[in-house]
């Protein structure tokens, strides 16, 4: 993947798609990283990273839905709240689900007490909150494209 040939715009590019394949969009931390790294001459920093990463969760037997709940699991245990948020919806994104996140939750709760439970469930509700209001607002704009062709 480290191309050192090619443009540095193009090269984070292609690390910005391994994120948003694994995870559907690229987190704020990741983007930080990659102004930082253009900007002082480190992008094969980031390219190096990205392709570990990208080797350990792809050439793995857990797959990519697995993988993305044990993140979230053990970010929950760390207290990590904002990279658990990203690897909750990484999961959601590799095609877990709602149930899928909740025993991941109630399992951080046995192994890393009620503060690691309480962390996931809150993500959890933040994410069917924001699902709930996607639809209600494509629906809305459904329903005023359906008055325009009145």
């Amino acid at each position: 993947m480290t191309s050192t040939g090619q443009d540095p715009a193009r090269r984070a590019e292609a690390v910005r798609d391994r994120h948003r394949a694994t995870l559907g969009s690229v987190p704020p931390g990741v983007e930080a990283r990659l102004g930082l790294a253009l900007a002082h001459g480190r992008l094969h920093t980031e390219e190096a990273l990205a392709e570990l990463r990208h080797v350990v969760l792809t050439d793995n037997a857990l797959g990519g839905r697995v993988q993305q709940l044990v993140h979230f699991g053990q970010l929950l245990a760390l207290g990590r709240a904002d990279p658990a948020r990203i690897h909750a919806r990484g999961a959601l994104h590799a095609g877990a689900g709602i149930a899928d996140l909740i025993g991941v939750a109630e399992t951080a709760l046995i192994t890393a007490g009620v503060p690691a439970y309480a962390l996931g469930i809150e993500t959890i509700v933040e994410l069917v909150e924001a699902e709930a209001e996607a639809e209600a607002e494509a629906e809305a704009e459904a329903e005023a494209e359906a008055g325009k062709r009145r």
